[in-house]
Protein backbone atom coordinates (compact mmCIF):
# COMPACT_ATOMS: atom_id res chain seq x y z
CA UNK A 1 0.00 0.00 0.00
CA UNK A 2 2.79 2.39 1.00
CA UNK A 3 4.72 1.53 -2.16
CA UNK A 4 1.62 2.16 -4.28
CA UNK A 5 1.00 5.56 -2.65
CA UNK A 6 4.66 6.49 -3.10
CA UNK A 7 4.50 5.65 -6.79
CA UNK A 8 1.29 7.68 -7.16
CA UNK A 9 2.81 10.75 -5.51
CA UNK A 10 5.94 10.43 -7.62
CA UNK A 11 3.85 10.19 -10.80
CA UNK A 12 1.78 13.24 -9.81
CA UNK A 13 4.93 15.24 -8.98
CA UNK A 14 6.50 14.25 -12.29
CA UNK A 15 3.37 15.29 -14.16
CA UNK A 16 3.27 18.71 -12.49
CA UNK A 17 6.97 19.29 -13.21
CA UNK A 18 6.46 18.37 -16.85
CA UNK A 19 3.48 20.72 -17.01
CA UNK A 20 5.53 23.56 -15.54
CA UNK A 21 8.23 22.97 -18.13
CA UNK A 22 5.54 23.03 -20.77
CA UNK A 23 4.78 26.67 -20.06
CA UNK A 24 8.12 27.71 -21.50
CA UNK A 25 9.56 24.48 -22.92
CA UNK A 26 7.57 22.57 -25.43
CA UNK A 27 6.99 18.84 -25.21
CA UNK A 28 7.13 17.78 -28.83
CA UNK A 29 5.29 14.71 -29.96
CA UNK A 30 7.02 13.20 -33.01
CA UNK A 31 5.39 10.26 -34.76
CA UNK A 32 8.11 7.88 -33.57
CA UNK A 33 7.78 8.53 -29.83
CA UNK A 34 5.26 9.65 -27.26
CA UNK A 35 7.23 12.65 -25.98
CA UNK A 36 10.19 14.68 -27.10
CA UNK A 37 11.41 17.71 -25.21
CA UNK A 38 11.95 20.78 -27.40
CA UNK A 39 13.43 24.12 -26.49
CA UNK A 40 10.72 26.47 -27.75
CA UNK A 41 7.70 27.11 -25.62
CA UNK A 42 4.38 28.71 -26.36
CA UNK A 43 5.08 31.89 -24.40
CA UNK A 44 8.41 32.23 -26.17
CA UNK A 45 6.58 31.82 -29.48
CA UNK A 46 4.36 34.80 -28.62
CA UNK A 47 7.40 36.90 -27.73
CA UNK A 48 9.14 35.98 -30.98
CA UNK A 49 6.02 36.83 -32.98
CA UNK A 50 5.60 40.17 -31.19
CA UNK A 51 9.20 41.29 -31.64
CA UNK A 52 9.37 39.95 -35.19
CA UNK A 53 6.25 41.82 -36.29
CA UNK A 54 7.52 45.08 -34.81
CA UNK A 55 10.89 44.83 -36.55
CA UNK A 56 9.31 43.77 -39.84
CA UNK A 57 6.70 46.55 -39.79
CA UNK A 58 9.31 49.24 -39.15
CA UNK A 59 11.64 47.86 -41.84
CA UNK A 60 8.77 47.77 -44.36
CA UNK A 61 7.80 51.35 -43.54
CA UNK A 62 11.37 52.65 -43.85
CA UNK A 63 12.02 50.79 -47.11
CA UNK A 64 8.69 52.04 -48.49
CA UNK A 65 9.71 55.60 -47.63
CA UNK A 66 13.06 55.18 -49.41
CA UNK A 67 11.45 53.57 -52.45
CA UNK A 68 8.76 56.27 -52.60
CA UNK A 69 11.36 59.03 -52.46
CA UNK A 70 13.48 57.42 -55.19
CA UNK A 71 10.41 56.89 -57.33
CA UNK A 72 9.52 60.58 -57.06
CA UNK A 73 13.00 61.52 -58.25
CA UNK A 74 12.96 58.93 -61.02
CA UNK A 75 9.63 60.15 -62.37
CA UNK A 76 10.89 63.75 -62.42
CA UNK A 77 14.20 62.88 -64.07
CA UNK A 78 14.64 63.18 -67.81
CA UNK A 79 17.64 60.83 -67.70
CA UNK A 80 15.56 57.79 -66.73
CA UNK A 81 13.92 55.86 -69.55
CA UNK A 82 10.18 55.32 -69.68
CA UNK A 83 10.70 51.61 -69.02
CA UNK A 84 12.85 52.40 -65.98
CA UNK A 85 10.25 54.78 -64.58
CA UNK A 86 7.49 52.24 -65.10
CA UNK A 87 9.52 49.49 -63.44
CA UNK A 88 10.29 51.54 -60.35
CA UNK A 89 6.71 52.72 -60.14
CA UNK A 90 5.60 49.09 -60.17
CA UNK A 91 8.04 48.21 -57.40
CA UNK A 92 6.84 51.10 -55.22
CA UNK A 93 3.18 50.17 -55.77
CA UNK A 94 3.91 46.69 -54.35
CA UNK A 95 4.17 48.07 -50.82
CA UNK A 96 0.50 49.02 -50.22
CA UNK A 97 -0.55 45.94 -52.17
CA UNK A 98 1.47 42.73 -52.19
CA UNK A 99 3.78 43.54 -49.27
CA UNK A 100 0.95 44.78 -47.05
CA UNK A 101 -1.07 41.63 -47.80
CA UNK A 102 2.02 39.52 -47.15
CA UNK A 103 2.33 41.04 -43.68
CA UNK A 104 -1.18 39.83 -42.87
CA UNK A 105 -0.32 36.40 -44.26
CA UNK A 106 2.81 36.24 -42.06
CA UNK A 107 0.75 37.08 -38.95
CA UNK A 108 -1.78 34.36 -39.75
CA UNK A 109 0.97 31.83 -40.62
CA UNK A 110 2.92 32.47 -37.41
CA UNK A 111 -0.24 32.30 -35.31
CA UNK A 112 -1.25 28.98 -36.82
CA UNK A 113 2.30 27.69 -36.30
CA UNK A 114 2.21 28.70 -32.63
CA UNK A 115 -1.15 26.93 -32.21
CA UNK A 116 0.21 23.77 -33.82
CA UNK A 117 3.20 23.81 -31.45
CA UNK A 118 0.80 24.40 -28.54
CA UNK A 119 -0.88 21.06 -29.28
CA UNK A 120 2.46 19.47 -28.41
CA UNK A 121 2.57 21.09 -24.95
CA UNK A 122 1.07 19.48 -21.87
CA UNK A 123 0.13 22.03 -19.18
CA UNK A 124 -1.52 20.89 -15.97
CA UNK A 125 -4.56 23.09 -15.11
CA UNK A 126 -2.84 24.23 -11.91
CA UNK A 127 -0.28 26.13 -14.02
CA UNK A 128 -2.81 27.92 -16.25
CA UNK A 129 -2.96 30.97 -13.88
CA UNK A 130 0.83 31.30 -14.18
CA UNK A 131 0.51 31.25 -17.96
CA UNK A 132 -2.20 33.93 -17.78
CA UNK A 133 -0.02 36.16 -15.57
CA UNK A 134 2.89 35.75 -18.01
CA UNK A 135 0.51 36.56 -20.86
CA UNK A 136 -0.60 39.78 -19.13
CA UNK A 137 3.03 40.92 -18.89
CA UNK A 138 3.53 39.99 -22.55
CA UNK A 139 0.48 42.06 -23.54
CA UNK A 140 1.93 44.97 -21.57
CA UNK A 141 5.23 44.71 -23.45
CA UNK A 142 3.37 44.41 -26.76
CA UNK A 143 1.68 47.75 -26.01
CA UNK A 144 5.15 49.31 -25.76
CA UNK A 145 6.05 47.98 -29.22
CA UNK A 146 2.68 49.13 -30.54
CA UNK A 147 3.19 52.65 -29.17
CA UNK A 148 6.71 52.75 -30.59
CA UNK A 149 5.35 51.84 -34.04
CA UNK A 150 2.61 54.45 -33.77
CA UNK A 151 5.18 57.09 -32.86
CA UNK A 152 7.11 56.26 -36.01
CA UNK A 153 3.97 56.06 -38.16
CA UNK A 154 2.72 59.41 -36.84
CA UNK A 155 5.93 61.14 -37.97
CA UNK A 156 5.32 63.55 -40.83
CA UNK A 157 7.80 61.62 -42.99
CA UNK A 158 5.87 58.35 -42.63
CA UNK A 159 2.25 59.17 -41.76
CA UNK A 160 0.86 59.23 -45.32
CA UNK A 161 2.69 56.05 -46.31
CA UNK A 162 1.74 54.24 -43.08
CA UNK A 163 -1.92 55.00 -43.77
CA UNK A 164 -1.62 53.23 -47.12
CA UNK A 165 -0.33 50.06 -45.42
CA UNK A 166 -3.80 49.10 -44.22
CA UNK A 167 -3.20 45.64 -42.75
CA UNK A 168 0.24 46.43 -41.34
CA UNK A 169 -0.95 49.62 -39.67
CA UNK A 170 -4.09 48.03 -38.25
CA UNK A 171 -2.26 45.01 -36.83
CA UNK A 172 0.49 47.07 -35.24
CA UNK A 173 -1.86 49.62 -33.69
CA UNK A 174 -3.89 46.78 -32.15
CA UNK A 175 -0.90 44.55 -31.34
CA UNK A 176 -1.83 44.05 -27.63
CA UNK A 177 -5.27 42.79 -28.71
CA UNK A 178 -3.71 40.47 -31.30
CA UNK A 179 -1.22 39.10 -28.75
CA UNK A 180 -4.02 38.63 -26.20
CA UNK A 181 -6.14 36.63 -28.67
CA UNK A 182 -3.21 34.41 -29.68
CA UNK A 183 -2.25 33.85 -26.04
CA UNK A 184 -5.82 32.95 -25.04
CA UNK A 185 -6.07 30.46 -27.90
CA UNK A 186 -2.72 28.93 -26.92
CA UNK A 187 -3.91 28.45 -23.32
CA UNK A 188 -7.11 26.77 -24.51
CA UNK A 189 -5.25 24.49 -26.95
CA UNK A 190 -2.66 23.44 -24.35
CA UNK A 191 -5.34 22.73 -21.77
CA UNK A 192 -7.40 20.74 -24.28
CA UNK A 193 -4.28 18.78 -25.25
CA UNK A 194 -3.69 17.92 -21.60
CA UNK A 195 -7.30 16.87 -21.05
CA UNK A 196 -7.25 14.84 -24.24
CA UNK A 197 -4.16 12.98 -23.12
CA UNK A 198 -5.67 12.29 -19.69
CA UNK A 199 -8.79 10.89 -21.35
CA UNK A 200 -6.67 8.76 -23.67
CA UNK A 201 -7.44 10.65 -26.90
Amino acid sequence: MAKSSGKGLKKCSSELNASADGLFYTKRLPFSSKYAIGKRGSMQDILYIMVGLFILSVVILVVYKVSYGLNTEFQASSKITTEGKASHQQITSMFPGIIDNSFLFIVVFLSIGALIFATMVRVHPIFIPIFIIALIFTIFFSSIFSNAYQEIAANAEFSALAAEMTFTHQIMTTLPFVVGIIGALLAIVMYKAYRGEQNGY
